[in-house]
C-alpha cells in the first residue's frame, strides 16, 4: 500500500443552532482528515471502533483501526459502495459489479465477471455470503446504499435501476419503490423510532429530482405518505446519509466544482444536518469533491466519519449517532 498523504488539520469552530424558524443558514464547521487513500464511499463501523469504507477506484474495502492503522480488508470488492455492520457484527455490502470500474478511469478488477448483489461478510473469517442478486429473476443494475431497522430488515437502493428493496431476515425480498415514483435513489436512512424512512434522489439531469424524500414506515415495513423533506435543486443532491439518536439527519451533499452535468454550485459541499422537522441547523464543510457518505463511530458513537474524494474525514459530534 502506498504511504498516506499528510493534510494540514483544519480549525473547528462552534455552532449554535438557530431558532427553528430562522432563515439564515448556520455558520460552517470543518471536519479534519482521518486518512487519505482513493475515491471513498460507504463508511460503517464495527463495535470495536474499526471503520470500513469502500475505495471504488481500486475496488476494495478498506479498514481503519482505532489506532489509525489503515489496511485492506477485502480486495476485488465487486464495486462495493454502501456498507453496514449488522447487529451480529457482519458486514453488509452493496456491490455494483463492474458498473463503476470504467466510470472512474478503469479498475484492475473491472473485467472480472460478477453480479450486482447484496452480500454479508463474516469479519473473522472473511467468508462472503450472497444475500440476494435479483428480484423475481431480474438481476439488479447497481445496488448502492443500505440501512436497517430494529427488526433487522435491510432496506437498499438500486440507483441506476431506479428501485428500493426490503430484505427480511428470512431473505424474503420486496420491492418497495420503483420508477416512475422515484428516479435515481441513492442514500437511505431510517429514523431511530422506525417510523420514517428517508431516501435521497440524485438525478443530475436537467429537471431531475435532487432531494430527500421522507416516507412513513409502517411496522410491516411498507412505505406511505411521501413528502419532500429537503430539495437541493438546482445544486448537487445528497449522496449518503446517517442519523443520530435524536433523529437529526446528516446528509452529505454539494460540489466545489461543476462536473459536466446540469448541477450548479448552489449546494455547499459538506454535511447538512437537519432536525426531524427539516430545519437545517448545522453545516460541516469538506475540502474535497466529491463528498459521498457518513457514519458514526468512536467513544459513545460521537465521532462522525465522512467519505469525500480521496479522504476519510472525522468530526467530533455533540450528539451520539445510531449505527444505521
Amino acid at each position: 500500500m502506498r504511504p498516506l498523504l499528510p493534510l494540514t488539520a483544519l480549525l473547528l469552530s462552534s455552532c449554535t443552532p438557530p431558532p427553528e424558524k430562522a432563515a439564515a443558514p448556520p455558520p460552517p464547521l470543518e471536519a479534519t482528515p482521518a486518512t487519505i487513500t482513493a475515491f471513498t464511499e460507504g463508511p460503517t463501523a464495527d463495535p470495536a471502533g474499526n471503520i470500513y469504507f469502500s475505495e471504488t477506484i481500486n475496488q476494495r474495502i478498506m479498514k481503519l483501526s482505532p489506532d489509525g492503522k489503515l489496511t485492506v480488508f477485502r480486495e476485488n470488492s465487486n464495486s462495493a459502495n454502501g456498507l453496514l455492520i449488522d447487529p451480529e457484527g457482519r458486514l453488509i455490502a452493496c456491490e455494483g459489479a463492474s458498473l463503476k470500474g470504467p466510470q472512474f478511469g478503469g479498475s484492475p478488477h473491472a473485467a472480472v465477471p460478477m453480479k450486482p448483489r447484496l452480500t454479508r461478510t463474516n469479519l473473522q473469517t472473511g467468508q462472503v455470503e450472497v444475500l440476494t442478486d435479483n428480484f423475481e429473476g431480474q438481476p439488479f443494475v447497481g445496488p448502492n446504499d443500505v440501512t436497517i431497522d430494529s427488526q433487522n430488515r435491510l432496506y437498499f437502493t438500486d440507483l441506476p435501476g431506479g428501485a428500493v428493496y426490503r430484505l427480511d431476515p428470512d431473505k424474503k425480498l420486496t420491492r418497495l419503490l420503483t420508477k416512475p415514483d422515484i428516479q435515481r435513489p441513492n442514500g437511505i436512512a431510517i429514523a431511530p423510532d422506525d417510523k420514517t424512512l428517508y431516501l435521497v434522489e440524485a438525478n443530475n439531469q436537467e429537471g431531475g429530482a435532487r432531494m430527500i424524500r421522507a416516507y412513513d414506515l409502517s411496522p410491516a415495513g411498507a412505505l406511505t405518505n411521501m413528502r419532500v423533506f429537503h430539495n437541493f435543486y438546482p445544486g448537487r443532491s445528497a449522496d449518503g446519509m446517517c442519523i443520530d439518536t435524536q433523529a437529526n439527519l446528516y446528509a452529505v451533499a454539494g460540489l466545489h466544482q461543476k462536473r459536466g452535468t446540469s448541477e450548479t454550485l448552489d449546494t455547499k459541499p459538506g454535511v447538512h444536518v437537519f432536525s426531524p422537522s427539516g430545519q437545517l441547523f448545522k453545516f460541516i464543510s469538506l475540502p474535497e469533491d466529491t463528498v459521498t457518505n457518513c457514519t458514526f463511530a468512536g467513544p459513545q458513537n460521537k465521532t462522525l466519519y465522512i467519505t469525500a474524494g480521496k479522504g476519510l474525514y472525522q468530526f467530533p459530534n455533540d450528539v451520539a449517532g445510531t449505527s444505521r
